[in-house]
């Protein structure tokens, strides 16, 4: 789903700056707490301003910016899809993000089940009774976006914070009007 804001935002890939010059003795590596860290306090914080379901569009929004950016640089959106898939699914784990399965793929209809084992973002979380993947959300459609030039949505049904191990999203185009 695109966000409200359509494509119009100022962030690109090189804001990500140089890590290597930057952290030329630490690296770019750091464990999955630090990140959880900024993630969840950020989500906090923006949950005790503005709300929860503001805070879970926010988190949408953010992820289907760093998906296209994603897509747009780390993948190569003129592969077909089987090869497309396989460089995904090759990056997310060498990222150490999450390993991807597709579960089922229909390309006529363009509708799409994905799953994401050892998320980045959940594996390992307490149980909540509510998914939590919503930056997951944005980034999967944004990629799913730029791959096709359509918009899509992917809702997180099943997620290690409802009890699942693997975080599972349906993906479908999104037919809302712009």
């Amino acid at each position: 789903m695109r966000p409200a804001f359509g494509e119009d935002y100022d962030f690109t890939w090189r804001d990500l700056g140089d890590v290597g010059v930057g952290r030329p003795n630490l690296g770019g590596e750091v464990p999955v707490s630090i990140y959880r860290l900024a993630q969840y306090t950020m989500r906090e914080a923006i949950v005790r301003r503005f709300g929860e379901e503001t805070a879970r569009a926010v988190l949408r929004d953010a992820g289907w910016i760093a998906g296209r950016e994603f897509c747009r640089n780390v993948l190569d959106a003129s592969l077909d899809f089987p090869a497309f898939v396989a460089r995904f699914q090759d990056i997310l784990k060498t990222q150490k993000i999450g390993i991807l399965r597709v579960e089922k793929a229909d390309l006529d209809t363009m509708t799409f089940t994905v799953t994401v084992s050892e998320d980045l973002d959940c594996s390992g979380l307490p149980v909540y009774g509510t998914t939590v993947c919503d930056f997951d959300e944005g980034f999967i459609a944004g990629i799913f976006h730029v791959y096709t030039g359509r918009d899509f949505s992917a809702v997180e049904v099943d997620c290690w914070a409802t009890g699942d191990r693997t975080c599972r999203f349906e993906v479908n185009p999104d037919l809302r009007e712009e």
